[in-house]
């Protein structure tokens, strides 16, 4: 039988002294948070390196900015660099440390020479191009949706959301009941990467795949997530990672030798270009803050690229 203690004042509870490091971390988040709006997932990766810094520097003591060197930064950042793959991954923790610099240039403390010291990595982001579906690979995935078995139209639908849609993997995710307007014929994307509110066309294909999973195989939940889990616990929405598990079964089902999920994502800006639309309707249904994000399939434009082409 367990008994509760501490209720009780039988047995007092543990006293827990929280580090210095640990306050000092609490409040950047706070600022990531309230001052920057910043995502959940984007402050917990910089709270995970600037706490490495400032453990590494100042352990369980007080936190004194002033006692970090320029030279205690270049080496951090150098053993960090070691734990990416790739060069250019590095630069999250360019990132991180330059942010939370700058919050303590926002307090009154001088860490300019702190700031210069970090530089990005080379990361050359349109040396290569987006690779995507050919139209034959579209037609090859899309053949194969409609098979019988448990899960299968929860993963139709799944699979034409982002290949119709152009959404990210969590955005299915948090696609709830009321974000769809039947009668309109649209979708409403409330949890986007750049945390604001989108309301797209809801193509006819796509609306028959969620409304036939939505009928027929859908679990009773009192939960207002479109797609929900099956599996214990049964009727919680579905997560990220079972959308991109979801499309990794598609690809396979279909005899296609790819894994990721975002592919679907890039085929359909090829696509949007195929058909005519300019790189601003491009941004604007992948819903790019930055134009720039969406120059890469610049090299996917075959029109625009003939135009310019030397005979």
């Amino acid at each position: 039988m367990e008994f509760k203690l501490h209720p009780r004042s039988i047995v007092a509870r543990p006293k827990v002294n929280p580090r210095l490091v640990d306050k000092e971390l609490s409040r950047y988040d706070e600022y990531m948070d309230h001052v920057r709006g910043l995502a959940p997932k984007t402050r917990s990766m910089a709270l995970r390196i600037v706490g490495r810094l400032l453990t590494s520097r100042f352990g369980d003591g007080p936190v004194k900015i002033s006692a970090i060197k320029p030279d205690h930064v270049r080496r951090f950042f150098a053993e960090q660099a070691k734990l990416y793959s790739k060069p250019a991954n590095a630069g999250i923790v360019v990132a991180s440390l330059r942010g939370y610099f700058r919050y303590r240039a926002s307090r009154g403390d001088a860490v300019h020479g702190l700031v210069g010291v970090l530089s990005y990595p080379a990361n050359w982001q349109l040396s290569s191009l987006p690779k995507s579906l050919t139209d034959e690979e579209v037609e090859q995935l899309v053949g194969a949706l409609g098979q019988p078995g448990r899960s299968m139209r929860r993963a139709d639908a799944i699979v034409r959301c982002v290949l119709d849609l152009g959404l990210r993997s969590g955005e299915v995710a948090q696609i709830g009941l009321d974000d769809i307007n039947w009668h309109a014929g649209t979708i409403t994307l409330r949890h986007t990467k750049s945390r604001r509110e989108d309301v797209m066309p809801l193509p006819i294909a796509t609306g028959k795949a969620i409304a036939a999973y939505l009928k027929h195989e859908r679990p009773k939940t009192d939960s207002r997530a479109v797609f929900v889990r099956n599996n214990a616990p049964r009727g919680l929405p579905v997560g990220p990672d079972l959308v991109r598990k979801v499309i990794r079964q598609a690809y396979a089902r279909a005899g296609l030798p790819y894994t990721r999920s975002h592919l679907l994502r890039h085929t359909m800006a090829n696509r949007l270009l195929a058909g005519g639309a300019s790189l601003k309707e491009v941004a604007d249904v992948l819903r790019h803050r930055s134009l720039n994000t969406t120059m890469i399939y610049a090299k996917l434009d075959s029109r625009k690229l003939i135009e310019v082409a030397l005979p």
